[in-house]
């Protein structure tokens, strides 16, 4: 079988360029390997919608055509990414590792948000929220509906890894704890940290390599 492909997902409001995704590059490529970080912020950030994200990663499976499967690591919407994903192609992916995977978004954001603003956001039609650069962006509703057009909890088809901190406010990890629990091919670990992991990359990159069998 041809060798492994390997891609870091990325999460909302974040980019290629996020610290997650540069440290495991740097990690694979003191491997000699080579970790594909496609730009999901599709077709933009103001314009985000669910079914362009997973258009970018079919096209960058497209561009290896010949390439044995995938191994996945997602991050918050970037888990939901990889998860779906893997659902819809499950014989282009084998292994994944989901950090605080973003599952049922739609459903959560009121909790995030607050229903106030949830209800200006669908009354206005957009809603300025903070860019990977932290910049103001006005971004569609119709994010939210296309998030509610697709399933919230993939089903993963293989040997799946979450990471997820247990002070971790956006997503709670009692999602995950269910999940996992539900599902004897998937492993969760829980971290001493919140969301963004900041604190845990180093551990992070460790069991990426760990689970994707990287010396």
């Amino acid at each position: 079988m041809s060798q492994n492909r390997y891609a870091y997902l990325h999460g909302f409001a974040s980019s290629p360029r996020s610290h997650k995704g540069v440290a495991l590059e740097r990690a694979f490529a003191e491997r000699g390997l080579e970790l594909e970080r496609p730009d999901l912020n599709r077709p933009s950030f103001k314009l985000l919608d669910y079914a362009a994200i997973l258009e970018a990663v079919d096209e960058m499976d497209a561009r290896h055509p010949h390439g044995g499967p995938w191994r996945l690591v997602g991050s918050s919407l970037g888990g939901w990414t990889a998860a779906r994903w893997a659902e819809l192609h499950a014989d282009r992916v084998d292994r994944l590792v989901l950090l605080a995977p973003g599952f049922n978004l739609a459903d959560r954001w009121p909790d995030v948000m607050g229903a106030e603003q949830m209800a200006r956001w669908q009354r206005e039609g957009a809603l300025a929220l903070a860019d990977a650069e932290g910049s103001p962006t006005d971004v569609h509703w119709g994010f939210i509906d296309s998030a509610r057009s697709q399933p919230g909890m993939p089903e993963v088809p293989c040997p799946t890894w979450i990471l997820h901190g247990v002070k971790d406010q956006i997503v709670p990890i009692e999602q995950s704890r269910r999940y996992a629990a539900a599902r004897p091919h998937v492993q969760l670990i829980e971290l001493d940290d919140d969301h963004q992991l900041t604190d845990s990359v180093p551990r992070v990159v460790e069991e990426v390599l760990r689970a994707f069998e990287i010396e």
